[in-house]
């Protein structure tokens, strides 16, 4: 059973109105509205807070030697590990200096580049 019925229940009944009354006040205004937000809340805030959450704990965990790919689509080697910097070798002796969220990917050392649709 679900729980919102029960709770609407609780609230109407001591009033003696329908829950035509109930719906039409303020009471199921705000009910709705929570209802509303919770929504919202599962289905877009929190799952964006949990990929940020991934995002950040794998910058932090770059290091020298690993290959990343950038958000402009370049793919390059670290060699220099800064607190908000990273130095990426783009080419043989082409060192670049990249902000560290605008990594998009850290690729494991050897790991191939895999199609989409070949990793299923």
């Amino acid at each position: 059973m679900s729980l919102l019925p029960a709770i609407v229940l609780a609230v109407v009944a001591p009033t003696g109105g329908g829950i035509q009354d109930f719906l039409a006040g303020p009471t199921g205004t705000f009910v709705f509205m929570g209802g509303l937000f919770a929504v919202a809340y599962f289905m877009m805030i929190r799952p964006q807070q949990q990929q940020r959450k991934r995002h950040m704990q794998m910058i932090e965990a770059i290091k020298r030697g690993d290959t990343v790919v950038l958000s402009s689509g370049m793919i390059g080697k670290v060699v220099r590990v800064e607190d908000k910097e990273l130095g990426v070798e783009i080419a043989q002796n082409v060192t670049i200096k990249v902000i560290k969220t605008m990594i998009t990917e850290v690729r494991v050392k050897g790991e191939p580049a895999i199609a989409n649709d070949a990793k299923a």
